[in-house]
């Protein structure tokens, strides 16, 4: 028999049948993301655990899968043959459970729910509520972020997405256009006055944005007046609107995120509109939970007043 080094065909299927699938997973996350934290954190373990069960998963198979060079989990040549196959192996093992779950016609169970803060904050814990009662028999995980998470691996199984457009490989609609406004707190408009269009914004200060923000057209476009002050800055909306409500200065908010300490000033349509979308991936439209979830809140998002009454459309 040859070593698993060697990775012949016939004895590679012999051993690779007798490992533990989730040391296997921990060696392939580890190579995914070259690093034992970022590893540890996907796989929800301790960084301890991990490298614990790596250097365990090493030994019984006899040869070194990675080398660390700079902080960094490089793959060893027999690293990356092994690489090569599990990836194979974890593909197939995605397609099967997506074609399971793609079965499902009860209306109970799990399902995963990801959304941007300002959406899970403000508008989804009444729906959810009244979701709960409507149907006790399924189970909703909200995962508030603004990045985009693996939906082919069920990282999620609904996304609320504010984008352009959908990535091609999600299937779902728009709900939504959402304008770009020009906020202030009361406590502000006291000292400087209340701007009513963006030709009365010389003199003011206003939220500087940082890290992403910075890319969007409506603040490289405040960024740009020379007549303008900006003494804050920050890299999340929500902060923004927050810093606002203090009177740190005007905020450049989409309308999803006006609360009741904020005055709306004025549209500026420089800034263009966001879309909101709901979607999912199409391995999962035939879901019977996961239809339920997606049209109960596309229904409740499309018809919520505060929405509309801020100019989303």
């Amino acid at each position: 028999m040859h070593k698993m080094g060697d990775f012949e065909l016939s004895s590679f299927k012999f051993e690779i049948a007798q490992m533990d699938w989730n040391d296997l997973k921990i060696f392939y996350t580890v190579a995914e993301q070259r690093n034992l934290t970022t590893a540890a954190d996907v796989l929800g373990m301790s960084h301890t655990t991990v490298f614990r069960r790596l250097k365990a998963f090493e030994s019984s198979i006899g040869s070194r899968l990675f080398d660390r060079i700079q902080g960094r989990y490089e793959l060893t040549e027999t690293g990356l043959r092994l690489l090569g196959k599990v990836r194979i192996m974890s593909g197939i093992a995605e397609d099967a459970a997506r074609e399971i779950v793609g079965d499902d016609r009860t209306p109970g169970g799990d399902v995963i729910v990801t959304a941007p803060s300002s959406f899970a904050q403000h508008f989804l814990p009444s729906y959810l509520l009244e979701l709960s009662t409507l149907y006790p028999d399924i189970a909703v995980t909200l995962l508030v972020t603004n990045d985009e998470l693996n939906m082919s691996t069920r990282q999620a199984d609904v996304a609320l997405r504010v984008a352009k457009s959908p990535p091609d490989h999600l299937v779902g609609r728009k709900l939504m256009s959402i304008r770009w406004g020009m906020y202030g707190a009361p406590s502000y408009f006291e000292r400087l006055g209340k701007p009513e269009s963006s030709q009365d914004l010389a003199g003011h200060t206003f939220i500087g944005a940082s890290g992403r923000l910075t890319t969007l057209e409506g603040y490289t476009w405040l960024e740009r007046q020379n007549d303008l002050l900006s003494r804050t800055h920050t890299d999340d909306l929500t902060t923004m609107s927050s810093l606002a409500a203090a009177g740190h200065g005007l905020a450049l908010l989409p309308d999803d995120l006006s609360r009741d300490d904020l005055e709306r000033c004025f549209t500026l349509e420089l800034a263009g509109k966001n879309s909101l979308w709901i979607l999912t991936h199409p391995d999962l439209r035939r879901v019977e939970r996961i239809n339920i979830v997606m049209r109960f809140l596309g229904e409740k998002f499309k018809t919520e007043p505060r929405l509309h009454q801020r100019g989303c459309d």
